[in-house]
């Protein structure tokens, strides 16, 4: 052997990179040679004879139809440079890149190929990391900004919604009121109801709200909610598969809340099946990711799949696919801002036509977080102090004369003030018993009010009662639970209201 044929020698034996020298063809391979670095990559022994080592027969490939593309481009172009392919070992799979070229294909489709062989299966796995960070970031970004649209959307909406709740049961409590009216308020009632419902989903969604939340048995949480859709499922011929770890850790978080995501993607996923073709079969698994310190909820259908067209508008509010009147488009929009408050994340994997597979990650946890605001301890209910004064400060004219009535209807005497500043005069100029107040008010506001009454009136500070149409995640939470005063979210029922002023009397 030359001095040159020994340096190639050395250099075949010690590059670290897979070298691949032989022929492939359609059905098969076959190696001429394979340096040990090739054999290391593909997981052969290191003294495995060189026409052993086959790292591109068929079955090797992960898609067949790789293969066939790649004998196609060297057949054409005569090399190719970084080329990525998803391959198979005894043990898993992995991304090389392969750089190589190709002699003249035979009549029998046969290439000689020489070829540089390097495993990227790390790289791969961080750019794929990498790209799941960034989608997230961008996903949070846009929720972020639709919630402040939508936040301020929901908090005028809820203003002319408490009116017509007051309105109605004030009217429904008419004794000379005949059965057609009584049935049309009713109406009125529930459809407000539901609409309020809907701004409740969009304010659960556009800010972060406090949560009562304990250590949580996920596994428990799964049963207990595919219990509810049991009957359902069957009445649809929809067969569940539930698959839970067992010694799952348990996740600090709100009980009722992770019931609700798994419910709206549960509903979500049957609905697609159903439409698609009116039967269908959901796998529900859970399992601890060790590395992630989370445990992991997966609901997977085999329904139409989600077009990758759709798949990045699938958590926006009011997106739906469904048929005018079949949804509000509020479900996987609340499920997501659900699992973001909680720390977690929520992903889709789906084809159009192979069914689709969401994923919730829930960090593991320890920590304790305060009541929710809005809710201090009971107290016994007395009588409301006949002919008690109260000075209603709001700056929706129409509510404001809904409540100062219904008050007046149970037997309170009520002024009016149209914002902070007003009131502070109304309480100079006379003595008041309770003051209801909005949060958001022109010139001077619930804050400033209460800021200032705290001190004129010391006495009567304690006797505030707020409303307001949200206040989740702003600075006017901090301030309601830091004053301890009560407050009732808009829109708010009578006898809620009555109840609260009666209690806020005693």
């Amino acid at each position: 052997m030359t001095r040159r044929a020994e340096a190639f020698a050395r250099l075949f034996e010690r590059v670290h990179e897979g070298v691949y020298i032989g022929t492939l063809h359609p059905a098969g391979s076959a190696t001429i040679a394979a340096n040990p670095h090739l054999k290391s990559i593909f997981g052969y022994p290191l003294d495995a004879a060189d026409k052993d080592v086959r790292p591109f027969e068929v079955d090797r490939f992960v898609d067949p139809h790789a293969r066939d593309a790649l004998l196609e481009r060297l057949a054409t172009d005569g090399a190719v440079t970084d080329y990525l392919l998803r391959l198979r070992r005894a043990d898993r799979t992995l991304w090389v890149e392969l750089t190589a070229r190709a002699g003249k294909r035979s009549a029998n489709g046969t290439l000689r190929v020489e070829a540089l062989v390097r495993d990227v299966s790390e790289r791969k796995k961080l750019d794929d990391e990498t790209r799941d960070i960034s989608a997230q970031l961008l996903q949070a970004e846009k929720m972020a900004a639709l919630g402040q649209t939508i936040s301020g959307v929901a908090h005028e909406l809820n203003n002319p919604l408490a009116t017509i709740l007051t309105w109605a049961e004030r009217l429904s409590q008419q004794t000379a009121v005949d059965a057609s009216v009584r049935r049309g308020l009713a109406t009125i009632l529930s459809e407000s109801e539901r609409a309020a419902r809907i701004v409740r989903n969009l304010l659960t969604f556009a800010r972060k709200r406090q949560t009562t939340r304990a250590m949580v048995d996920l596994n428990e949480v799964v049963r207990e909610t595919l219990a509810l859709r049991s009957d359902k499922q069957r009445a649809s011929n929809i067969t569940v598969a539930p698959t839970l770890a067992a010694g799952l850790p348990r996740v600090f978080a709100d009980g009722y809340q992770l019931q609700q995501v798994l419910l709206n993607l549960v509903i979500n996923a049957e609905q697609a099946m159903l439409s698609a073709h009116g039967r269908g079969a959901l796998v529900v698994r859970t399992w601890h990711d060790v590395d992630l310190e989370s445990v992991v909820l997966e609901i997977t259908d085999d329904g139409p799949g989600i077009p990758a067209d759709v798949q990045p508008k699938v958590f926006d509010p009011f997106f739906t696919t469904k048929d005018v009147g079949a949804g509000t488009g509020l479900g996987l929009t609340v499920a997501y801002a659900i699992v973001q408050e909680h720390g977690g994340r929520i992903r889709l994997e789906s084809r159009a036509g192979t069914g689709t597979s969401f994923y919730v990650d829930i960090p593991i946890m320890g920590a304790k977080v305060s009541p929710a605001p809005g809710s201090p301890a009971p107290r016994a209910t007395v009588e409301r102090a006949a002919g008690a004064s109260i000075l209603v400060v709001e700056d929706e004219a129409a509510l404001a004369n809904a409540v100062a009535d219904m008050l007046r209807d149970a037997g309170y005497v009520v002024e009016r003030a149209a914002d902070g500043a007003e009131a502070l005069e109304r309480v100079a100029a006379r003595a008041f018993d309770l003051v209801i107040c909005d949060l958001k008010m022109p010139r001077v506001d619930g804050q400033g009010f209460y800021r200032a009454l705290a001190m004129r009136a010391p006495a009567l500070v304690r006797r505030v009662v707020f409303v307001t149409g949200d206040v989740a995640g702003t600075e006017a939470e901090r301030f309601l639970s830091t004053s301890g005063c009560r407050w009732l979210a808009k829109p708010f029922r009578s006898s809620d209201l009555l109840r609260v002023v009666r209690e806020s009397l005693a």
